[in-house]
């Protein structure tokens, strides 16, 4: 897969997070990686599985980040799809050097495009911008 494919990925994993207990998200892993429609190879798999424990490790201070960062809107307001991808870019664009900021917020939004509801790719690009300053 390509990083496109799999930073798809790995919103998906993450987004369970919404509806699983950390106790049951290295099962939710395990089963993300193993079963469904898209077959990974072993380095994808374990790309995903690191990409998105480094940011399950991080998501008390993204969150934090995330409330400090937006005017008028708190993590607990904010659509489950939206904040998965916000969670995702967050971690790029402050904790992966290897992810440029800019590559970060345009793949967030594509992703918002994909997933998200029709205010969502603008709602993305505006908390994002405020990172990126």
């Amino acid at each position: 897969m390509n990083r496109s494919e799999l930073r798809e990925q790995v919103f998906q994993l993450l987004f369970r997070v919404e509806f699983n207990t950390i106790d049951e998200m290295s099962e939710q892993e395990e089963l993300f990686t193993t079963t469904g429609d898209k077959e990974f190879t072993k380095t994808d798999a374990d790309y995903v599985r690191e990409k998105y424990e480094n940011i399950a490790s991080k998501l008390e201070e993204i969150d934090k980040a995330i409330n400090e960062t937006t005017t008028g809107w708190v993590t607990s307001r904010m659509a489950k799809v939206d904040l998965t991808i916000i969670r995702l870019a967050v971690y790029e664009i402050r904790y992966d050097d290897s992810v440029p900021t800019g590559v970060a917020i345009n793949e967030a939004v594509e992703l918002a495009k994909k997933f998200g509801q029709d205010g969502s790719p603008a709602f993305v690009n505006g908390v994002l911008a405020k990172f990126a300053q």
